[in-house]
């Protein structure tokens, strides 16, 4: 499930959702002479304050979003985030507008249950045990089935917000709460999984262009409370596990289909690699190839999508990231700190720009490179402790 390829000779693309992996996208377009619009719910994020121009927007709101592409006429439309009516993406696509991968494999992947029973149901592929529940009876029923620990999340939300853990049938009623307060659409329905004893996490980055399917050198990632803390490439595995692995990305992605970058979410655990999530973009775990590979995901991402050919990915450096995140909600701060992270050796920093804070709210990332992996995480992170989110006095 190929599709069409797409022209080389894109001209215009408009990017749905404009933080901070947005901004690295219309940065890797721009260097290959593509126009590039960006549109967020807010004003000055990430992205738009390097597009050639922005548009404020509701993307859920299917008619102002129709209605604004069919205005911009984009040769290519990239979804960047989750909350978008893709509804009205298939309708655009139908009149003849390229999505990135294709309007299908959007609508599947930014809900849970729809790429879980792709996953699950149809490709066979090895996942947690889950159930669905729409309301809180549901709910503490799909915790007795399963069993406790296990997670529950929103069907549709962005980095992490909304997942929690449920250690015993008590804690219910509060995951229930976190899961609608960090839902990103409107509805109740939630996802319940097993948890599963995993070894490590990775996602194994793959990309799809007119060269083929290729992979990128794993990356090994930790999170809390659902969102991405640090990462590191490469991330060890037997030949065994890197083999399941690719496997498992192949089958699905070419099941979505179209030309683009694909962050495969996987457990490694005793018995196997199990299939987890995937987003078919740049994902936050793979910022660690910003220092890392020849060519980082984003770069990546933007060759297959304008069909330039990925004849294959060079991991030049072991590498990781560490993230800063705010502790407050201000709209006048300042990132302290940057002498001290920049004095590490092989370091870089990149402050993603949002104009306001919130609490957990990842507001710049630490890359370190190194000669062996724990080495670069040591760095990343200690370099990332030197970073201050700090409220500006008068």
């Amino acid at each position: 499930m190929w599709g069409a390829p797409f022209s080389a000779n894109a001209k215009k693309m408009l990017l749905l959702g404009s933080g901070e992996l947005g901004k690295e996208v219309i940065i890797e377009a721009q260097r290959l002479g593509v126009e590039c619009i960006a549109v967020d719910r807010y004003e000055l994020a990430p992205a738009m304050q390097v597009a050639h121009r922005s548009h404020c927007l509701d993307m859920q709101d299917a008619e102002a979003l129709k209605a604004l592409i069919r205005k911009e006429k984009p040769d290519i439309i990239v979804p960047e985030i989750e909350a978008i009516a893709t509804g009205a993406l298939e309708e655009l696509e139908q009149e003849g507008f390229h999505v990135v991968p294709t309007a299908r494999a959007a609508r599947l992947t930014m809900d849970r249950e729809g790429i879980r029973r792709l996953a699950a149901e149809k490709l066979q592929l090895p996942t947690a045990a889950y159930r669905f529940a729409d309301d809180f009876e549901q709910l503490r029923s799909a915790v007795h089935e399963l069993g406790t620990p296990c997670v529950v999340k929103p069907l549709m939300s962005s980095s992490g917000k909304g997942q929690s853990v449920c250690r015993t049938p008590e804690d219910a009623e509060a995951c229930w709460n976190t899961a609608l307060e960090g839902a990103r659409a409107k509805t109740t329905r939630v996802i319940v999984e097993a948890f599963v004893p995993f070894e490590s996490e990775i996602t194994l980055l793959t990309v799809r262009s007119v060269s083929g399917t290729t992979f990128c050198p794993p990356i090994g990632h930790i999170q809390k409370d659902g969102d991405y803390v640090e990462s590191w490439q490469p991330h060890g595995m037997t030949d065994k596990q890197l083999s399941e692995a690719e496997d498992i990305a192949r089958t699905i992605t070419d099941e979505l289909g179209g030309y683009g970058l694909f962050g495969v979410e996987l457990f490694l655990t005793a018995d196997g690699v199990i299939f987890s999530e995937v987003s078919p973009r740049p994902h936050d775990t793979g910022m660690v190839t910003m220092i890392t590979q020849d060519l980082s995901e984003f770069a990546l991402h933007v060759r297959a999508i304008l069909g330039f050919p990925v004849p294959s990915v060079t991991l030049l450096t072991p590498g990781a990231s560490a993230t800063l995140k705010a502790e407050l909600a201000t709209r006048d701060f300042a990132i302290s700190g940057m002498d001290d992270a920049l004095s590490l050796p092989r370091t870089q920093v990149r402050v993603f720009g949002k104009p306001e804070t919130k609490p957990g709210r990842r507001m710049a990332v630490a890359l370190s490179a190194a000669g062996d992996v724990e080495t670069a995480r040591k760095t990343a992170k200690e370099a990332a402790n030197m970073l201050k989110v700090e409220v500006n006095h008068v």
